[in-house]
Parts: C-alpha cells; structure tokens; sequence
C-alpha cells in the first residue's frame, strides 16, 4: 500500500473511534505513520480526506449488507427489501459510530461547495445501486429507498426505541402503495396524468 491508501484506511479509523467532527489532522498523521504534507499532497485538506474516507466506509458497510441478502430468484420481492430492512437496522447498531460520522459528514457538506458535490455524486451512485439491487432497475425506487434510509438512520441514532421496525417500514410502504393506486401519476414536466377509465 502507498501513503495515499494508509492515510484513508487511518481516516476510516479515526472516523469510527472518534467521528467526523472530533478527527483532527493530528489524528490522523498519528494512526497512519504520514505526515502532515502528505494530507495536503494527497487530499487537499482534511474534510476531503474525511469525506473520501466516509464515502467509502458508508459504501462499503451498505454493500455487505446488500451482498447478505438471499439471491432475487431465492426470494420474493417483499422478503428481501424485509430483509434488508432488519439487516440495515442492525448494522446502524452494531456500526453506529460509522452512521454517526456519516450524518456529521452531510452536515459539513452543507458549508463546502466540493463535499456537497462529492456527497451529492455518491448519493446519485446510492440510489441507482438501490434500484438495481432492491427495485429491478427502476430509479423512483432508489430515490424512495436512500429518501427512507436517510430518514431511519436520523431516527435511530436519537431515538432508537421508538424508530420504526422493519415491518413498520414493510407494513407502512404497502399501505403506501395501496393508497396511491389508481391515483394520476407524475409525468415529466411534472403536472398530473390521470390514467385513462376503464
């Protein structure tokens, strides 16, 4: 490995030991063995190495999870987006210094142009490999997928006895779903299509 490779696996560990807004560059230096103008070489400044860092481990921690679900034809639809619920919620208790860090990183990003872009990339990769291995390619259930996730992790990491369950999260999208039937759909530019009577 290079000097760039032991900066960001130091990074991820400093995220999950002491989160994104208490990892100083200091940190840093000190868990890679680097010095200070290899951050500047490499990275730019701390937030970017962060940021990489954080992109990465949150990738890398929603990928195991996706890789532990059952094969498409070893299940139904439903079971595996249930499955994926359960696993999902575990990890933000086994992982939680890494979902923590994660929402202190959307944060910083509100303040810097290139990690809101950077942030903003690595949630459009998010939801089409949601789509992909959740929706059958179908992008409105990517964004409704990372749209839940985002809001779920904010609740278990404040209230995690009254976030809602994976069955809550099945049972509420069915009931969802059975509301909007027959309703108009959303064209492209956005005004409503009423589907033609019977």
């Amino acid at each position: 490995m290079g000097t760039r490779e032991d900066l960001l696996i130091a990074a991820k560990q400093c995220l999950a030991e002491r989160g994104y807004a208490r990892t100083t560059v200091r940190d840093i230096v000190a868990a890679s063995g680097a010095n200070l103008a290899a951050i500047n070489y490499h990275f730019g400044t701390r937030d970017n190495l962060l940021n990489q860092a954080m992109l990465e481990s949150t990738a890398a921690a929603v990928t195991r999870i996706l890789d532990s679900l059952p094969d498409d034809d070893a299940t139904d639809p439903g079971e595996r987006l249930n499955s994926f619920w359960h696993k999902l919620i575990d990890s933000f208790t086994a992982d939680r210094p890494l979902w923590v860090a994660n929402v202190e990183s959307m944060a910083q990003a509100l303040h810097s142009p290139a990690l809101r872009a950077e942030t903003g990339a690595a949630q459009e990769q998010a939801r089409a490999g949601l789509s992909h291995d959740l929706g059958a390619d179908n992008p409105a259930i990517g964004a409704l997928l990372q749209t839940l996730i985002g809001g779920l992790l904010v609740q278990y990491l404040i209230d995690p006895d009254h976030a809602p369950s994976p069955t809550d999260l099945t049972t509420g999208l069915s009931a969802l779903a059975a509301l909007t039937t027959g309703s108009p759909t959303r064209i492209d530019d956005g005004t409503a299509a009423v589907p033609p009577e019977q």
